[in-house]
């Protein structure tokens, strides 16, 4: 089977967070993918491996935190390309036009980043999750106009539906200095 589907949950608390990550390490047989303080005294924990044992996994870490939880999630089929842009390592030579998707949740934005790259041809800059953010997570992302429009729409529409959105943004004919800030 294929571990190809992830977890995360995001905590108001770091004490709670390092229960949460216990426990949920205990509850299945996962892999712990980040388990980390975030701006703004927030924790999340993010977990992969097949789907059954993601779910059971982000239920028992809820479940010992409830009061703490921020948001959570779980993706059954991840997209390949959003763990790259987690880790800022997608190269973009060419920056076509430019879509940006904020939120106050990094749980939503990677949700949200998903449905992006699902939705249309476009290539996934950066994810970036809460550090020097304030808590908050943002996605960049490149294709031509029609491409990315509709991947912001998808995106910014499923961290809206969790209360989530900050704002969306695309840009046509971005200047290519951009380029040199998402590096």
């Amino acid at each position: 089977m294929a571990k190809n589907s992830i977890g995360l949950i995001e905590l108001t608390s770091i004490a709670s967070g390092f229960l949460a990550c216990d426990a949920m390490l205990k509850a299945a047989d996962v892999d712990l993918v980040l388990s980390r303080s975030i701006c703004s005294g927030k924790y999340m924990v993010m977990v992969r491996g097949e789907v059954a044992a993601v779910q059971a996994s982000v239920a028992a870490g809820i479940a010992g935190t409830r009061f703490s939880v921020i948001d959570s999630f779980v993706i059954p089929n991840l997209h390949e390309s959003v763990f790259p842009a987690i880790a800022g390592s997608n190269k973009v030579e060419t920056l076509e036009a430019l879509g940006i998707v904020e939120s106050f949740s990094v749980a939503s934005l990677i949700e949200g980043a998903d449905a992006a790259v699902k939705a249309a041809n476009i290539q996934l800059i950066e994810i970036r999750l809460a550090m020097a953010l304030g808590g908050k997570a943002f996605v960049t992302l490149t294709g031509n106009v029609a491409a990315v429009q509709s991947a912001v729409d998808a995106g910014a529409q499923v961290v809206a539906q969790k209360g989530m959105l900050v704002n969306k943004v695309v840009i046509p004919h971005p200047r290519p200095e951009l380029l040199t800030e998402m590096i």
